[in-house]
């Protein structure tokens, strides 16, 4: 893991260049898109070429691409009831008490969000309604491992916020079924209808429906770089949370913090995958090189060892600052999804934290509590959205309509403002029809 001494070699250092869909692919990704669909196509393209097959042919090509990406043949996608009453039986009690608390976190989280923002606003000539939407879609990381996790942090906010009609879809493993783990979290989160589809062909299959899956209103959810370009390109079809990249953590340390924590909570995401983004800046020398020193002990025994080195290597970092104002400035241009304050009353700076996704604050905050059981939501801006975006939350799955109502008092006493603005604009039929009601001609 590199060290990097100085403001400005940090900044340097932590410039974000290129987003998650616009990075180079590896060698690995262009093979596989030359098997799949015979000729080579940058993954822009063979998206494309996804969600224009599933438009055009629903069902048919869903299938054909569920066997030539994924080797597997699926005569029916949606999982019945009875599966999914049945998967608490295959999983151990603990885990299914384990997310049962981290649903009713969740659940608690979000419900107090909704009982702070559901009343909307009122005045003497408008107000607002707030309904939930109709029907949402929401996609789930799977195949070569479940994340339940993920599943309840994406559905609990929508059942919260009243969804009508909530639809999951996950990868099958290779036997063409989901793990029980996903179902038994699919139920204790509340989604109404699970579909064993994966990657670019689930998103388009949400998006424009087909025989068997239903049409949504918004797809919410990670995925890799072919489910976000897909997300991209359904974009305005439906609605969308956001484009997630790779997970990523920045932790601001002074001499008072835990080097043997901290190692800990960068290993945590660095063992995500090789492109996740595990940072540390602090203001002393000998902390660095007593986190390096637990960094080296505690990855050995990782079982994904090769990953998380993989990761540190590539992208991790730690910078040495002079001052922790200096370190601040740098985690607010960076605007990282997780960031940690292990420094002394971190509380105090809290106010100077202007961009990041979720902050962790004290010693026994560590960041892997967020991903479970803390109750905010875990699905959180990356590759520096939180610039502008936010977290999961029950406003994704709303919608607000406004309401207008004009008394004649208002009328009389706005009336002659809008007319001036709409002539002022070149538009005379909105003119007059503000002026007619004036004059008392319309009956």
């Amino acid at each position: 893991m590199e060290i990097i001494r100085g403001y400005i070699a940090v900044r340097s250092r932590l410039s974000r260049r290129t987003g998650m869909i616009h990075g180079e692919i590896s060698p690995r990704i262009r093979k596989r898109i030359q098997a799949i669909f015979g000729k080579d196509l940058t993954p822009e393209q063979a998206v494309r070429q996804i969600m224009e097959d599933i438009h055009t042919n629903g069902d048919a090509a869903l299938r054909d691409y569920m066997l030539r990406i994924d080797g597997i043949k699926l005569s029916s996608f949606e999982i019945d009831s009875h599966t999914v009453k049945e998967a608490y039986n295959q999983v151990a009690p603990e885990l299914i008490s384990a997310l049962q608390t981290a649903a009713e976190r969740i659940r608690e989280f979000h419900q107090a969000q909704k009982e702070s923002v559901w009343n909307g606003i009122s005045g003497e000539d408008w107000r607002q309604l707030i309904r939930p939407l109709n029907r949402v879609g929401l996609y789930a990381p799977g195949g070569t491992a479940p994340y339940p996790s993920t599943i309840l942090m994406i559905t609990i906010p929508a059942r919260v916020a009243g969804v009508k009609e909530i639809i999951l879809a996950t990868p099958p493993g290779q036997d063409g079924l989901l793990p029980p783990v996903t179902l038994a979290a699919a139920d204790i989160a509340g989604a109404h209808r699970v579909f064993r589809i994966s990657g670019a062909q689930a998103i388009a299959a949400m998006a424009y429906g087909t025989d068997s899956i239903p049409k949504v209103d918004k797809i919410c959810g990670p995925g890799n770089i072919f489910v976000a370009l897909a997300k991209r390109a359904v974009f305005g079809e439906v609605d969308i949370d956001a484009i997630q990249g790779p997970s990523e953590i920045l932790i601001i340390a002074d001499d008072s913090a835990s080097a043997e924590y901290c190692a800990a909570d960068l290993l945590s995401q660095a063992e995500h995958d090789a492109q996740a983004q595990a940072i540390l800046l602090t203001t002393s020398e000998v902390f660095a090189s007593r986190v390096i020193e637990e960094l080296n002990m505690q990855i050995a025994t990782l079982p994904r060892k090769n990953i998380a080195a993989e990761s540190l290597g590539e992208n991790g970092v730690i910078g040495v600052l002079d001052n922790l104002e200096e370190a601040i400035e740098l985690a607010n241009l960076y605007a990282p999804e997780h960031l940690e304050l292990a420094i002394q009353s971190a509380e105090r700076y809290l106010d100077k934290i202007t961009c990041a996704g979720c902050i962790f604050l004290g010693k026994n905050s560590a960041e892997a509590i967020g991903d479970y059981v803390a109750g905010p939501n875990h699905s959180l801006p990356t590759g520096g959205t939180a610039r502008f975006s936010s977290p999961l939350n029950i406003l994704d799955f709303m919608k607000i309509t406004n309401v207008v109502k004009i008394s004649q008092p208002n009328l009389e006493r706005l009336g002659k403002a809008a007319i001036t603005i709409a002539r002022a604009e070149g538009f005379e039929a909105h003119a007059r029809a503000v002026e007619k009601r004036l004059q008392g001609k319309l009956h």
